[in-house]
Order: C-alpha cells, then sequence, then structure tokens
C-alpha cells in the first residue's frame, strides 16, 4: 500500500519552473529516499506535501486522502523533521516532549511511557542538559522523536544530515534504521552515502522530473558501464597490462595507479575474461582482479549528466 502518492506535480517561483511534471509513490514500511541536486526542489515537493505550498498542478495523497493547501487534514498522519529544527533552548528533551505532547491534544494514555520510548530510541533518555547545550546531531534526533509524538503514518525529514559529522550523521542513519519499525520514511537528502547506508528505493529529481526511480539494486544494474581493476604484484607488471588493455575494444578508459589497473566497460563478464587471457598470456600471476560494485554517486551522475 502506497502511504504517499504525488501524481504530475507543477510548481514555479514567477516565471521560474521548479517541478515540472513529478510523479512517485512510497510504499509503507520502507526508507525512501528522495534525491537531487541542491535547488532543484525537493524541499518545494516536501512543503507541497505539507500543505506549505499550492502547486500549480498535480495531486497528492497521504494515506489515500489528497492534500489540500493552508489547511490539510492529512497532517494528522504525517511527521516532519526539517533541515534546522527549531526547539526552546531552555528546556530538556523531556520537557520539549512533554509540551509536544500537550499541543498536539494528543489522547495518548500514557504520555510520560511514550516520551521515555522515544527518547530511549534516539538515544537521548539519560540526558537532562537544557538543549541549548546539545550538538546538531543531537539536535536532529531529538527533531525525530518530536515528529513520531503522534505515530505517523508518514515521516519527512528534509536534509537531516547535511551539516552533520560523520559520528552525527551514522547515529541519525541508526535511528532511522529503528524508525522504519514504526513508520514509513521520506528521506530528502543530496547525501548519496546516507541514501546507499538506508534506503530501499530511490527517486532522482533533476530538472524539474523525476528521472530515475526503483531500488538501490535495480538502478545499478541499468548502468551503462561497469567498473573493474586488477592489482598486480609489481610496478612493471601493473604497466604490461595497462599496456596491454589499453586499445581493447571490450575495456576502455584504462588506467594505472601504483600497482593497480582499473577502467570500465559494457559487459563485466566479457571483460574479466579478456583481462584474464591478457596477464596469463603475459605470464603474470594478478593479486586481485575485481568487478567493482556500482555506487549511487555513479547512478546519480548518469541520470543527470
Amino acid at each position: 500500500m502506497a502511504v504517499l502518492e504525488i501524481s504530475h506535480l507543477k510548481k514555479a517561483f514567477g516565471k521560474q519552473p521548479v517541478l515540472e511534471d513529478v510523479s512517485f509513490s512510497v510504499e509503507k514500511g520502507s526508507i525512501f529516499g528522495f534525491i537531487g541536486k541542491n535547488g532543484t526542489g525537493k524541499t518545494t515537493t516536501m512543503n507541497i506535501v505539507l500543505g506549505l505550498l499550492k502547486a500549480e498542478s498535480g495531486e497528492v495523497k497521504v494515506n489515500g486522502e489528497v492534500v489540500t493547501y493552508g489547511d490539510t487534514k492529512t497532517n494528522r498522519f504525517v511527521g516532519y523533521l526539517p533541515d534546522v529544527p527549531e526547539f526552546y533552548p531552555f528546556l530538556t528533551a523531556r520537557e520539549f516532549m512533554q509540551l509536544s505532547l500537550d499541543v498536539s491534544g494528543s489522547k495518548i494514555k500514557d504520555g510520560h511511557q511514550k516520551i521515555s520510548e522515544l527518547l530511549t530510541m534516539v538515544g537521548l533518555e539519560d540526558t537532562n542538559k537544557r538543549i541549548s547545550n546539545y550538538s546538531r546531531g543531537m539536535k536532529q534526533r531529538l527533531g525525530i522523536a518530536q515528529a513520531l509524538i503522534n505515530d505517523p503514518l508518514l515521516l519527512i525529514c528534509d536534509e537531516p544530515t547535511s551539516a552533520l559529522d560523520p559520528i552525527g550523521r551514522k547515529q541519525l542513519l541508526s535511528v532511522l534504521e529503528k524508525v522504519k519499525e514504526k513508520t514509513t520514511v521520506v528521506f530528502s537528502t543530496h547525501i548519496l552515502s546516507d541514501v546507499e547506508a538506508v534506503c530501499d528505493e530511490v527517486a532522482i529529481l533533476d530538472r524539474g522530473v523525476i528521472v530515475k526511480q526503483g531500488s538501490l539494486s535495480e538502478l545499478k544494474g541499468l548502468l551503462s558501464t561497469e567498473k573493474w581493476s586488477i592489482r598486480l604484484g609489481t610496478l612493471e607488471e601493473a604497466a604490461r597490462v595497462k599496456e596491454a588493455l589499453i586499445d581493447g575494444d571490450k575495456v576502455f578508459n584504462v588506467t594505472q595507479t601504483d600497482k593497480s589497473v582499473e577502467g570500465e566497460t559494457t559487459d563485466a563478464k566479457q571483460a574479466i575474461r579478456l583481462i584474464m587471457e591478457v596477464v596469463m598470456g603475459l605470464a603474470i600471476v594478478p593479486e586481485k582482479i575485481e568487478r567493482k560494485e556500482p555506487t549511487m554517486e555513479e547512478v546519480f551522475l548518469e541520470a543527470t549528466k
């Protein structure tokens, strides 16, 4: 079942088009990566989903209900983490969570237990610090806890890791994997390694349209080229192998770095077979021959070139 459905969305600011024709759906129980360069319209799309911006045309549904601009009832299904969440700095995490629960009008019977569970999940259960003393990563994790206070069906995270250090990013991604057990997540970002770490499916936004969509394995399988590498025992052997491969019709962009030779191919099996024939013909025993795993960076660059 699709928790979020976006159909033929268009949006412009004045004469500047941002979204030309955006369509995708997000299935229940997944972490969906919504990726694109900065300024391509990711936040604009999320704001339309939240009813904060009006689209020129198109339709958005959350849990089967149409989103309406300005006062949408569908936000009762949604939790939201902006890229820079704001808090009352003089409160503790528990005090802020209690305030959020009170303001939301929630009818949860045991709010204290609910708050404890969420703070434990994001790793903030043992701190009595004021929020003013929190790191950026701690604030992002508190933002996730607050966004989940009413058990939303959909959690929207807009660039949540963009300003975090490596430790903060790792902690936040770990939290998102736990969140997946409770709710569906839309993870809007331009950090491709984060997408590879946690996302089940991905949509790539470029020039106002979705240019690629699918699971990570599906998108990697659509790449027009693959990469390979071979590591030799000496620099001389590496140079000889490079020279023998440089004019081949099954491999191209062949380069040497120290004792390794690498390149690209449109058919990895044929390329590996050719490389093995070459090293056998040269009476060289390689240390390693590798068909390199495609990355989301390669997928993204090919999709947006």
